[in-house]
């Protein structure tokens, strides 16, 4: 392994960890504010402030007027790491089948031929031996983009993912940094089982040090790769399966979202509805039935599932006085049962009704197609849900 890295040292002409921190990366976040890129070059790229994606789900004619190229998703986050490894040298990727082949969803096609086997690397089939790997690089200095076939292989890393990737940097007493970002697709996808359907948010979101992000649209999986490779915090990148052929237009320029800012979709006054990744879809097609019956929702992608935005999320729970849950994660230990844990301990005085969380079923996921969706929340039971909420 120390033979591996060194190469890639000397392929890539890297400078060290310290004096690339230095000179070479400024990255700096104002929580409620703005969020400010400056590039190696010195030049200041997007200035984006906070809302700034909470018109991602315009009407087509809006969009394809506006400046900027269309992109798919995986294409998104393709453009974001390539972005990311132009700009720094020590950035890396790891994991199987990334190199020639391009992934198994094609994020990485054509990296290896650009940048070389040595910063693409193509490893055996062992999850727990790579993402140790992995991590041990960044311990190094490097940044490497650990990706999992499918997110419920890395289950099989989970040891490396908790008892490392998280702790290191406290256990070590700061003298460690752990910038590695984990990636992969995961989620119900169409009829690939049980073991290909995994949601594994709610299994990493107890671990301590570790970040997690879930990108839902083109715009925001760019901006949220970019953000994730230049964190010097461990980060985990969510995918859903079935979004990685949405097409969006994003901005030619440079930009980079927080890490740690949800996304107002619709700005709404009667119940402030909580969403992410796949879900946000299924929430915003029963939002215009719910505009037809005459409801308000306003609709949040929290982005962020570590730590949640209770600054955004405060604000909605004040405005509505009542909170819907959507997820895609099991009921049981969830990310819904930590955000409503979280809502309920800040923003309990502002409730006016019990918060409501639709979450897929505790079952393994049917290979079935019609049991494989009644296992899973449908824009109906949203409406429903909103339509008891409010009555």
């Amino acid at each position: 392994m120390a033979a591996i890295f060194q190469g890639i040292g000397a392929a890539a002409a890297l400078p060290s960890a310290k004096k690339f921190h230095s000179q070479s990366r400024r990255f700096v976040s104002a929580r409620k504010g703005s969020l400010f890129v400056v590039r190696s070059d010195g030049r200041p790229s997007l200035v984006l402030p906070r809302g700034a994606a909470a018109k991602a789900d315009a009407s087509a004619t809006s969009t394809a007027s506006k400046p900027g190229h269309e992109l798919l998703l995986f294409e998104a986050l393709r453009e974001g790491l390539e972005e990311e490894m132009d700009r720094d040298p020590l950035v890396c990727v790891m994991g199987e089948d990334v190199g020639h082949y391009g992934g198994s969803y094609k994020v990485t096609k054509g990296l290896a031929a650009k940048y070389g086997d040595l910063r693409v690397l193509d490893t055996p089939i062992a999850e727990n031996s790579f993402t140790g790997m992995g991590i041990g690089a960044a311990m190094t200095g490097l940044r490497p983009i650990i990706e999992g076939m499918n997110m419920g292989f890395l289950l099989l890393a989970f040891n490396q993912i908790s008892n490392n990737c998280g702790m290191l940097h406290y256990t070590s007493g700061g003298q460690f940094k752990i910038p590695v970002v984990i990636r992969g697709p995961g989620g119900v996808g169409r009829q690939l089982g049980a073991e290909h359907s995994q949601r594994l948010e709610s299994y990493f979101q107890s671990i301590p040090g570790i970040q997690m992000v879930a990108c839902s649209t083109p715009y925001n999986a760019k901006g949220l790769m970019k953000a994730a490779i230049r964190s010097e915090n461990p980060v985990i990148l969510f995918e859903h399966v079935l979004l990685y052929n949405l097409k969006e237009r994003i901005p030619d320029d440079e930009y980079v979202l927080s890490l740690e800012e949800a996304e107002m979709v619709r700005p709404g006054e009667h119940v402030t509805i909580l969403t992410y990744s796949r879900m946000r879809y299924h929430v915003m097609q029963a939002a215009k039935t719910l505009v037809n019956k005459g409801y308000d929702p306003e609709v949040i992608d929290i982005r962020s599932l570590k730590p949640f935005d209770l600054y955004t999320i405060g604000n909605s729970v004040k405005k509505t006085h009542r909170v819907l849950i959507v997820e895609e994660c099991m009921r049981t230990g969830g990310i819904g049962a930590s955000l409503t844990a979280a809502i309920t301990e800040n923003f309990i005085d502002y409730l006016d009704a019990p918060i409501v969380c639709l979450s897929s079923q505790d079952v393994p996921t049917p290979y079935a197609g019609t049991l494989e969706e009644w296992t899973v929340v449908q824009p109906a039971q949203i409406v429903t849900a909103v339509e008891q909420l409010c009555q």
